[in-house]
């Protein structure tokens, strides 16, 4: 027994374990390093097709982070996960480093090959036109962050408040939710709408633009962008046709720069399958307390346990709920937690991984089709002079 383990832990290190703690729709990677420390990644699928994306990227010099919750389906998230890292490669080597230019370029890039996919594709399946993702990347460059965001997955930040190793952790949130549950976005939809007074709509219990979407911004979504595809008689076969004058969401992303600074200890950044069960403050101090192999799953699993107990029901009965149905219960929920190292950042100090790599979660939880390839994704010498 113990001989098949030291074979099996190897494997396990490679390409993640399926069935954490006894759930057959959980997958995670307990730890892998980057440049400036360790990190972990864990997911667990609810849909019946897992619309969540999310994918690691590591070189000596940089790390990037990225987070794609799709609705409607997985064909948005599993085309962002695919294109908007090569993007990013492309735009930053043509610039000289990263900037927050080169994101925008690269989610812009992004937008547009989908919308020319959706066409493309539109004939044959007009309802590809109702699929789309948010879209959450997270960038760190010698000791400077980037975050990027579409819709209302979440980056969140802990930091020290005091002095000392032990003191007190702070959740500082990274990233903007452009999701009209917020009022500050309901009223901006809203200003952007003036002469259209059912633009926002409250429905079965929360805020959605048109009564059908609580996100303002996405990939894709391409019938609520483009009205001359609302108004496509072979759409309205699919879909009850919606009166649009103009598009009622963007793809332009909130983008923030900031230099880490030595108080600062991790990241989180998950998809709002996880914000959906547990406050900003209440997931920092998990991962603040806890040994950090498996920590991306400890988070997953404590969503779980919320989810369970908002049911009355034991965590072990949620995990014997089948895809599909499982949806009724929670999201699918996809976290990447990035520990900050500070030693690491000096250049004599620095963590070297072995090689260029990436980490894509299962495409879907039961392709086993975790990818740890490095390759040319992303080539780290034109990352090494960020803005």
């Amino acid at each position: 027994m113990m001989a098949l383990r030291s074979c099996y832990r190897p494997l396990e290190r490679c390409l993640g374990r399926f069935n954490g703690g006894g759930d057959g729709l959980l997958w995670h990677m307990e730890l892998k390093p980057h440049a400036h420390g360790d990190y972990s990644i864990a997911v667990v699928q609810a849909n019946s097709s897992l619309e969540d994306q999310g994918q690691v990227f590591t070189s000596p010099s940089a790390t990037f982070v990225g987070v794609y919750d799709g609705h409607g389906g997985p064909e948005a998230s599993r085309f962002v996960n695919k294109n908007l890292f090569p993007y990013i490669n492309k735009f930053a080597r043509e610039q000289g480093g990263l900037s927050k230019d080169v994101l925008k370029k690269a989610f812009d890039a992004t937008e547009e090959d989908f919308l020319h996919l959706v066409r493309r594709s539109f004939p044959a399946r007009p309802q590809i036109a109702s699929v789309g993702s948010c879209c959450l990347v997270g960038a760190i460059t010698n000791d400077v962050l980037y975050v990027a965001n579409l819709g209302d997955s979440r980056a969140v930040l802990g930091r020290r408040v005091s002095e000392g190793r032990n003191g007190p952790v702070a959740a500082e949130r990274l990233s903007t939710d452009h999701n009209v549950c917020v009022e500050e976005v309901r009223k901006e939809v809203e200003a952007l709408h003036p002469d259209d007074s059912h633009i926002v709509m409250y429905c079965h219990g929360v805020w959605r633009i048109k009564g059908i979407i609580q996100v303002s911004r996405s990939i894709g979504d391409v019938y609520l962008k483009k009205p001359e595809i609302n108004r496509d008689p072979m759409f309205q076969q699919f879909a009850s046709p919606i009166p649009l004058k103009r598009p009622v969401m963007t793809a332009e992303p909130s983008i923030i720069k900031r230099k880490l600074k030595e108080e600062d200890m991790f990241l989180i950044f998950a998809s709002d399958g996880l914000w959906e069960q547990l406050s900003d403050e209440a997931a920092v101090e998990i991962v603040f307390k806890s040994p950090r192999a498996g920590i991306a799953k400890r988070l997953v699993r404590a969503a779980l346990q919320e989810a369970a107990k908002k049911r009355e029901m034991r965590y072990n009965d949620i995990t014997k709920i089948e895809k599909g149905i499982r949806r009724h219960f929670h999201d699918d929920i996809t976290v990447i937690v990035v520990y900050l190292d500070h030693h690491h950042f000096s250049s004599g100090n620095r963590l070297k991984p072995s090689k260029v790599g990436c980490i894509n979660a299962p495409s879907d939880i039961f392709s086993l089709k975790a990818n740890d390839s490095g390759g040319n994704l992303l080539h780290a010498g034109s990352l090494d002079n960020g803005r």
